[in-house]
């Protein structure tokens, strides 16, 4: 596949708290209409909202309402799964009386449901009419990854 990461460039990524040295990339993303159509916000018009954002809220958090993303470029080379059973591993390693994570995604958002399937978390179903997000109410997949279901890698 044109474009595709090899085996050696995925086992490269890291995970990091988002900074402000990072905007240049942020906004790469945070303005692809195509990675904010399953969002709660439309894409950054400034750099200077981007900044704001970084500063108030960081990214990847684990926390009721975790999020990550990434610029459409990126998408179908792996890189989402492999982030995930990160995102996993370190959390069922760091926080060993958690038993369960779970994983919200829109019903249309077939691409990030396969990431999940691909890292391991079961589908289990639909919680219709869940969250209004840009003036429409929307359905929502719930997955979950047990830890008794995990393995850490």
């Amino acid at each position: 596949m044109e474009g595709s990461c090899s085996s050696d460039e995925l086992s490269k990524i890291s995970l990091r708290p988002l900074g402000l040295s990072d905007i240049d990339d942020f906004m790469v993303w945070a303005t692809d209409k195509k990675v904010t159509r399953f969002c709660t916000w439309e894409p950054y018009t400034s750099k200077e909202d981007g900044i704001k954002f970084i500063k108030e809220q960081g990214m990847i958090t684990v926390e009721a309402n975790s999020a990550m993303f990434w610029g459409s470029r990126y998408w179908g080379q792996g890189i989402g799964t492999r982030a995930v059973k990160m995102v996993a591993d370190t959390i069922f390693k760091e926080w060993t009386h958690l038993e369960r994570l779970e994983a919200l995604v829109d019903v249309d958002n077939v691409a990030s449901q396969r990431v999940l399937e691909k890292a391991g978390f079961q589908r289990e179903g639909i919680l219709r009419k869940y969250v209004v997000l840009k003036g429409r109410t929307c359905d929502r997949v719930m997955f979950s990854l047990l830890s008794t279901d995990h393995c850490l890698s």
